[in-house]
């Protein structure tokens, strides 16, 4: 089996040897050291806005449109592109695994950007 690209919430690791792990929240979560995280990246400019993140505040109603709005700030942030060229190379070493804190497992940016990233790197 090829490399994998795939999200984790933050909380619910083990860490898996050798995985590129990065954190895409803007803020960093809540009870959880440095130490434990063991990150290799904290992404927090590829992040949404701190306004377009307390305008979803998590609501599912919202995600929608909140995906719609997040993919438009992905496509005008100017640090994207190295962003994106980090985790091609990282995904030529092994896995990578995107880390958020939301407690809602299937309505975060962090889906929102895998799904981006995965459409961004078939393409490029």
């Amino acid at each position: 089996m090829g490399v994998m690209l795939t999200i984790q919430r933050i909380y619910q690791s083990p860490v898996v040897p050798g995985t590129y792990r990065i954190l895409v929240d803007r803020i960093w979560p809540r009870g959880i050291s440095k130490v434990k995280a063991q990150l290799d990246l904290w992404a927090k400019e590829i992040a949404p806005t701190t306004e377009l993140r307390k305008w979803f505040n998590h609501d599912p109603e919202k995600f929608p449109e909140f995906q719609q709005r997040y993919r438009a700030e992905l496509d005008a942030n100017p640090d994207f592109p190295v962003f994106l060229a980090q985790v091609k190379a990282q995904l030529t070493q092994g896995d990578v695994v995107l880390l958020y804190g939301a407690k809602d497992q299937k309505d975060n940016q962090a889906q929102v950007l895998l799904a981006y990233l995965q459409t961004k790197l078939t393409t490029n």
